[in-house]
C-alpha cells in the first residue's frame, strides 16, 4: 500500500466519524479537550491537508498560514467535502516533488525558517499529525458522545497497531 493510500484510508476513518455529527454536536466545546470542539480538531487537521494541496502550485508549504476557518469547524458537511477533496488530491498526486517548508518557531519574533522538504515527507507528517488529532478526538467522543461509533484503530498509529498485534500472536 502506498503512503497516499494510507492517508486516504485515514481520511476515510475521519469522514465516517464526522458523518455522525450534527452541526451542534460538531461545534460543542468539550471540557476534556480544554473546551475545544471536535470540529476545531477536524478543522485543524484538514487545514494541514489544505496546505499540502496548495503546495503543489508553488512548492512552498507553510502550516503557520492556515486560515483557521470558523465555518469549517462548525460545519460537518464542509469538513466532509474537504476530506473528499484531499482524498482526490492524494489519489491523483503520486509523484514526489521538492518543497520548501516555511515556519516560524519563535513566539516573540517574525523570524521564519526555510527547510528543504518534499511532498512525500510532508504527507508523512500530515499522517502523523492526523493520527495525533484523531486520538484527541477519540477522547472527546468517549467523554461526550458515547453514541458515536469509532472505526477500529481510530487515532492509533499503524506502528502501534502492528506492535499490539505482535504481542497477541
Amino acid at each position: 500500500m502506498s503512503i497516499n493510500q494510507s492517508a486516504i484510508n485515514l481520511l476515510n476513518q475521519l469522514h465516517s466519524v464526522v458523518d455522525q455529527f450534527t452541526r451542534e454536536s460538531f461545534s460543542k466545546p468539550i471540557d476534556t479537550l480544554s473546551n475545544s470542539s471536535i470540529g476545531q480538531h477536524v478543522r485543524h487537521t484538514l487545514e494541514f491537508f489544505i496546505c499540502l494541496m496548495d503546495s503543489a502550485t508553488d512548492q512552498v508549504i507553510n502550516y503557520d498560514n492556515r486560515k483557521h476557518d470558523p465555518y469549517l469547524e462548525k460545519d460537518p458537511q464542509l469538513a466532509k467535502d474537504i476530506i473528499e477533496s484531499a482524498q482526490n488530491f492524494l489519489d491523483e498526486t503520486r509523484e514526489d516533488y521538492p518543497l520548501t517548508m516555511v515556519a516560524n518557531y519563535e513566539i516573540d519574533s517574525d523570524q521564519e525558517s526555510s527547510i528543504p522538504s518534499s511532498y512525500l515527507r510532508e504527507l508523512a507528517y500530515n499522517i502523523e499529525h492526523t493520527i495525533h488529532h484523531m486520538a484527541l478526538i477519540k477522547v472527546g467522543i468517549k467523554t461526550d458522545f458515547p453514541e458515536v461509533v469509532l472505526p477500529e484503530h481510530f487515532g492509533v498509529a499503524s506502528s502501534t497497531v502492528r506492535f499490539q498485534k505482535s504481542q497477541n500472536a
